[in-house]
């Protein structure tokens, strides 16, 4: 399903969002699972950054954060998100809309014991998003951490949790000659709905 025509045919988001995923794994020199995550905190101010999906599948799309950053606190005034895949190589891009949950404990041990020790470190020595007087502050919180762990297994801090993004919004995009796009849209009313989808004018 890699053509125009095939795509717009599709009837299942998520399985369309796993084959262009997949593509993308073949063709995107670094990083094809990264995304734009925007939130909007209480005044409804909106903030965008990249981050990196961290599982995907018909629940949603999961990512992992330190829940005292300032996306943590955006997710937690207002827990709705907006997600945008973009790949260059193969001119497209897909943008999501949904709701936020949380995901389990055990989902955010599960992924957090499979991060490289010094992430896991790096997880309790970063006070995410918050100032940092200098860099020799942070390197001696790693030092600090690195030795308080050392023979032990790193355990999740209660701050570092994961967050899935539930959808009603999915639209794929592929780029077209003369900006004649092709555009479809699946939209619900709720997660768990059944999906409407929409062919749309670039």
């Amino acid at each position: 399903m890699t053509d125009n025509q095939d795509f717009t045919a599709a009837e299942d988001p998520f399985d369309l969002f796993r084959t262009w995923l997949a593509d993308a794994e073949k063709s995107e020199p670094c990083d094809p699972e990264a995304m734009a995550l925007a939130t909007a905190d209480s005044s409804g101010l909106p903030n965008v950054r990249m981050i990196l999906l961290k599982g995907a599948d018909e629940r949603g799309f999961v990512f992992y954060t330190n829940c005292e950053s300032a996306k943590g606190g955006e997710l937690a005034a207002n827990a709705k998100a907006a997600l945008l895949f973009f790949w260059k190589s193969l001119g497209r891009q897909i943008r999501v809309r949904g709701l936020i949950e949380p995901v389990t404990d055990a989902e955010a041990d599960a992924y957090f014991a499979t991060r490289h020790p010094q992430s896991r470190i790096g997880a309790w020595a970063s006070k995410q998003s918050r100032p940092l007087e200098s860099r020799a502050v942070l390197e001696k919180a790693v030092a600090r951490y690195t030795a308080e762990f050392e023979g032990r297994e790193i355990a999740r801090p209660d701050y570092w949790r994961g967050f899935r993004v539930r959808p009603v919004e999915i639209e794929f995009w592929q780029n077209g000659d003369y900006r004649l796009h092709d555009r479809i849209v699946f939209r619900r009313t709720e997660p768990d709905a059944p999906w409407t989808k929409t062919r749309l004018n670039p």
